[in-house]
């Protein structure tokens, strides 16, 4: 698979070669990687109709959908903060601490698959899983149905999102508004979007040489398409492993979800969309430079010990990826009823 990856990159580079220097730079990137859209994308099965929207937006907000109404979506993958919570790991129920960084919900809607190990094909899937993970919001399915059907405004707006439905008020409904609501939570316009659509000067000199090194070094055989990354799953230290603490040897990675050894310390490479808003870095979330990040990526997976200066560059490119911050008015939640279920800490 990664070699697959890499001769397809040479194939381009080779293509691109007898262009101009500017001209081959940008014709190259533009078959490698592709501009985040200025409109959400459609999902299937799932209509971005207004009123699910709404209701997927205060569903992420509200923290009544965990066992001590303390943790909502928003707590782990904060919407003001590049969708992260800038922690190691996340903080969940009784304050334990989750086994690995937190993903940023932004343009996640383009990703192959959800979770660092892809253990759930699309946002809806995901959804499900914190609300009922022990570590992190742990509730039940049972329990989160109970808490939205006590509220009567929670009740209206299902039945208006999910029109026609006899039961609207489900758990997979929850998960389905706000998969949609996620799904707009996307970034356009970053510099280097700008530069894909035929904007040169959208990239400083500095910049232009960090994306052809992004490029040349083999970074964009993982990293690539819309999301600059999330596109497949790769070992994390083909050529070296990383550091114990770096990559912790009791985390298989995707192992764990298909139990072929193969996939030993293979996770789904992360987009790097608004990288420099998202630290630390990794599923260890051990790794706070992103300079330091792009120099470790450089010994485990190329096998070459970028100069200072390289890295430098590649980060300065790096940069150029945070687009357009999602505007996102916190929503006012219903109120609790007399049969709302108490929080239990």
């Amino acid at each position: 698979m990664q070699r697959l990856a890499l001769n397809f990159l040479a194939f381009w580079l080779a293509l691109a070669s007898s262009a101009g220097a500017e001209e081959g730079l940008a014709k190259t990137a533009r078959i490698l990687f592709q501009p985040v859209p200025d409109a959400a994308p459609a999902l299937e099965n799932n209509p971005a109709i207004p009123a699910r929207v709404e209701l997927g937006k205060m569903l992420f907000f509200d923290p009544r959908l965990s066992a001590s109404h303390l943790i909502s979506c928003n707590t782990c993958h904060n919407v003001g903060l590049g969708g992260v919570d800038l922690q190691e790991t996340s903080v969940g129920h009784g304050w334990q601490k989750g086994p690995r960084n937190a993903p940023t919900v932004l343009n996640s809607v383009f990703n192959i698959a959800q979770f660092w190990d892809g253990r759930a094909r699309d946002l809806a899937e995901q959804a499900k899983g914190p609300v009922q993970a022990s570590v992190e919001m742990s509730n039940s399915p049972r329990q989160v149905v109970a808490t939205l059907k006590s509220m009567p405004e929670y009740v209206a707006l299902f039945e208006k999102a999910f029109s026609g439905e006899k039961d609207p008020v489900t758990f997979d409904n929850m998960a389905k508004a706000i998969e949609v609501f996620e799904a707009t939570l996307i970034t356009p316009n970053a510099p280097f979007d700008r530069f894909l659509k035929g904007d040169e000067q959208s990239l400083s000199a500095a910049e232009k040489e960090g994306l052809q090194l992004f490029m040349n070094k083999g970074c964009a055989s993982c990293h690539n398409g819309v999301n600059i990354g999330g596109t497949s799953y790769f070992p994390f230290g083909v050529r070296e492993a990383p550091a114990a603490e770096v990559r912790p040897p009791g985390d298989v990675g995707r192992f764990q979800v298909t139990n072929t050894a193969a996939d030993r310390y293979v996770f789904k490479s992360p987009s790097l969309r608004n990288i420099a808003l998202t630290p630390p870095y990794f599923h260890s979330g051990k790794v706070w430079e992103l300079k330091g990040a792009v120099t470790i990526m450089g010994t485990a997976q190329l096998g070459i010990a970028l100069s200072p200066v390289e890295a430098e560059k590649i980060t300065s490119f790096l940069r150029t990826l945070t687009g357009d911050q999602p505007q996102v008015v916190h929503p006012v939640l219903p109120p609790n009823s007399r049969t709302t279920p108490r929080p239990m800490l």
